[in-house]
């Protein structure tokens, strides 16, 4: 999107749209001033730029009973861009795996997980997390309350 097209208006479309994905376009209109036909086309074009990446509910992990989040962080023994790319797919695989950021310092890696509890967190480390190639350490750091989340969950996976 050309600078001159990303104005005050649209940082406002975004910061609405981020706290309240859900609100209809003319109430949208109707926040930031603009007719119903002029927030859509801005808000098509935000899409459109990559502004908006997508738009999901926010689950609660609890309820759906993943009351584990877990942080891995992951060496490897190779560090290439082949080995990363193969490491990142693997991880994104795993439907536990909420978040993953390769990170500089002690670890490569950085996987944020939601599972049910700890047998199901040994299954996803053993079974997945560690058959991974050329991961060759992972130190476990279990959150005991999240203040602040909002990725998606792997819903499909709930017993």
């Amino acid at each position: 999107m050309p600078d001159e097209l990303y104005d005050k208006t649209d940082r406002a479309i975004l910061v609405i749209l981020q706290r309240e994905g859900r609100l209809s376009n003319v109430e949208l209109a109707e926040r930031v001033s603009l007719s119903p036909s002029s927030c859509l086309r801005r808000t098509k074009a935000l899409e459109a730029a990559g502004f908006i990446a997508g738009y999901r509910a926010e689950l609660d992990r609890r309820r759906l009973g993943l009351g584990l989040t877990v942080f891995i962080s992951l060496r490897v023994e190779q560090h290439s861009r082949a080995t990363s790319r193969a490491i990142e797919d693997a991880l994104t695989a795993i439907p536990a795996v909420v978040a993953c950021h390769v990170v500089s310092g002690e670890a490569d890696f950085l996987v944020e997980a939601v599972v049910a509890d700890l047998a199901d967190y040994e299954s996803m480390l053993l079974d997945h997390v560690l058959a991974i190639d050329s991961v060759t350490d992972a130190r476990s750091t279990f959150a005991i309350r999240t203040v602040l989340s909002r990725g998606s969950l792997p819903v499909d996976t709930v017993h």
